[in-house]
């Protein structure tokens, strides 16, 4: 599968998001207190951009800029309304020191 480079683990701090692009594609690369997950950027509700908003890291949920849905960053599962679908979800590792993302 393909990856692609997020940026060194040092530029990725606990509790910090960072959002790459493979195409349109736009991901949300979360440090989780050392453990990585990758979210795709879009709400399920409305399609907005859910990595921009807010990231409660004690419970490891992205939280919707527009309306406040919360997704879990671990599953893609939507735990409020208005988002009730999932959110895509991609796999992500460190090698060498590199966060990087699978993405195909």
């Amino acid at each position: 599968m393909p990856e692609l480079d997020v940026c060194p683990v040092e530029e990725l701090p606990s509790c910090a998001v960072k959002i790459v692009y493979a195409g349109s594609l736009a991901i949300g690369v979360y440090n989780l207190n050392g453990e990585y997950y990758g979210l795709e950027d879009r709400c399920s509700h409305d399609d907005g951009p859910l990595c921009e908003g807010d990231f409660d890291c004690d419970d490891g949920v992205a939280i919707c800029p527009r309306h406040g849905a919360n997704i879990d960053i671990r599953s893609g599962r939507a735990l409020t309304l208005p988002a009730v679908e999932s959110v895509a979800t991609y796999p992500v590792r460190v090698v060498d020191g590199m966060v990087k993302v699978e993405v195909g």
